[in-house]
């Protein structure tokens, strides 16, 4: 990245003083708490929110990025799955998801909480941002005018490693239907099957789109076009076959279908057909 957009951002972090960084275990949220820490030291604290919605191996990377850089690390429990309004699953989900983080996050602080919200995620719909106003919570990269991409690079040039190339990873709840609701058994079966065909693709997997999504009318794989292509009938009877096998009861009653990778596929709003 260039040394202009490090700058601004390593002022910003400055300017904010003493911060806890909300850290998802996503390249995002990451690289925020590795800067930070560099930047303040101590002045730097990371909380990470344990949760049926994140994958066990986002928890460990946090916990093992911890380690190796010797951030001050809480890991909580931010309660969204005690939350009927979250349960429900309602088109602004994420709202009541984001409310309990931060109102967690905030009983075990009382500096100011950062996030690892960027430029690209101002222009999609994303009620976890209201729910950041609403707490007060500040967005440093967008306050320095980083992208996507610039985060990558940012990752880059701090050494970061396998963290610069994390796929993006919406947490498991994504994958349910608007309106069905959230249960851990299902989210657990989600994440299970989306290793289970991740191993049937092979090397190179997870730089690939892979999305179990629950919907009402059944579960559907959902796979890049070249990962899609290249799984052949056999192939694809046999992980159908796994799936349903492993599905809570009912949830596949209706069959497994593959279909291309959709973003947000299983978001839908009131004006969905």
């Amino acid at each position: 990245m260039t040394g202009t957009a490090r700058e601004r951002l390593e002022q910003v972090l400055r300017e904010t003083g003493p911060l806890t960084v909300a850290v998802s275990g996503g390249v995002d949220s990451l690289t925020l708490a590795a800067l930070s820490h560099r930047v303040l030291g101590s002045a730097a604290a990371m909380v990470h929110a344990a949760s049926p919605a994140v994958p066990g191996e986002a928890t460990a990377r946090v916990r093992a990025e911890a380690a190796r850089e010797g951030w001050d690390l809480r890991v909580v429990e931010a309660g969204e799955f005690a939350d009927a309004r979250y349960r429900a699953n309602p088109v602004n989900r994420c709202f009541f998801c984001k409310t309990n983080l931060y109102g967690t996050i905030r009983t075990v602080t009382d500096r100011q909480i950062v996030s690892g919200a960027n430029l690209d995620d101002l222009g999609e719909y994303r009620p976890g941002l209201d729910a950041a106003r609403e707490h007060g919570v500040r967005h440093p990269y967008v306050e320095a005018g980083l992208d996507k991409a610039a985060v990558r690079a940012l990752a880059r040039d701090l050494g970061l490693g396998a963290v610069a190339e994390l796929p993006s990873a919406p947490c498991l709840s994504s994958r349910v239907e608007t309106g069905l609701r959230i249960e851990p058994e299902t989210l657990a079966f989600i994440h299970a099957v989306e290793g289970m065909v991740g191993g049937a693709l092979g090397p190179g997997s997870a730089r690939r789109a892979v999305r179990c999504r629950v919907r009402a009318e059944g579960v559907v794989i959902e796979l890049d076009p070249a990962s899609l292509d290249a799984l052949e009938p056999p192939a694809r009877d046999d992980l159908a076959h796994r799936i349903a096998a492993a599905a809570p009861a009912g949830l596949a009653d209706s069959g497994i279908r593959f279909q291309p990778y959709r973003v947000g596929s299983a978001f839908l709003t009131g004006d969905t057909a």
